[in-house]
């Protein structure tokens, strides 16, 4: 049964760092790539990185019932598309989904079983450094991001569990034993269980 681990907080809290570890290290992981009606950026690949779709596409998408969960951030619609869950559910993976807290906020308010991870920084301060030291955005950008991740931080009462990402390889750490944890729940392991209460009864 794939379990669906999701996974938010503001840009620049280093969840893409976190992310490309995990999926090399605690596999069979999938990580689900998200359709975006922004542009792509210098190196981004379609279907790697992102689905690249017109707005047109994706909310002829979202009107055909094509997304389980989707929402605008900074003047672009993401989503992702319930064809990501089938392959994962397919190849025998666990899927993991990096969404803003409008998406993972509707997964919530329709009782979708999931793992629910909020990664921080330490400190709204920590957060504006890290946005500014990568040089990436103009002022403005920085100041609507900031806007966002203010606006975001009450939502991490609905998660699960929290990662302060101040030292990296300790937030790994605590990220990865999430998932080491929840993949071992008794409701989780009915496949690995059956054989081994069998073998009991003999």
């Amino acid at each position: 049964m794939t379990t669906l681990f999701v996974i938010s907080g503001p840009s620049g809290a280093g969840k893409s760092v976190l992310i490309d570890r995990l999926v090399n290290d605690v596999g069979p992981l999938r990580f689900s790539v998200s359709c975006t009606t922004r542009a792509p950026r210098a190196g981004e690949r379609d279907g790697v990185d992102y689905h690249f779709l017109s707005r047109d596409a994706f909310e002829a998408g979202v009107a055909a019932g094509r997304f389980f969960e989707h929402a605008a951030f900074s003047g672009n619609l993401y989503g992702t598309n319930w064809s990501e869950l089938e392959a994962a559910g397919t190849a025998g993976q666990d899927l993991l989904l990096d969404i803003e807290v409008q998406g993972a906020r509707q997964l919530q308010e329709k009782s979708i079983d999931a793992v629910y991870i909020f990664v921080t920084p330490p400190s709204f301060a920590e957060l504006e450094r890290r946005l500014r030291s990568r040089n990436t955005e103009d002022e403005a950008a920085v100041q609507k991001r900031l806007r966002q991740a203010a606006a975001d931080a009450p939502e991490m009462n609905r998660y699960q569990y929290i990662v302060v990402n101040d030292q990296l390889e300790e937030a790994y750490t605590q990220l990865r034993s999430i998932f080491v944890a929840e993949r071992t729940r008794r409701h989780r392991m009915g496949k690995v269980l059956e054989p081994i209460l069998e073998s009991f009864r003999k």
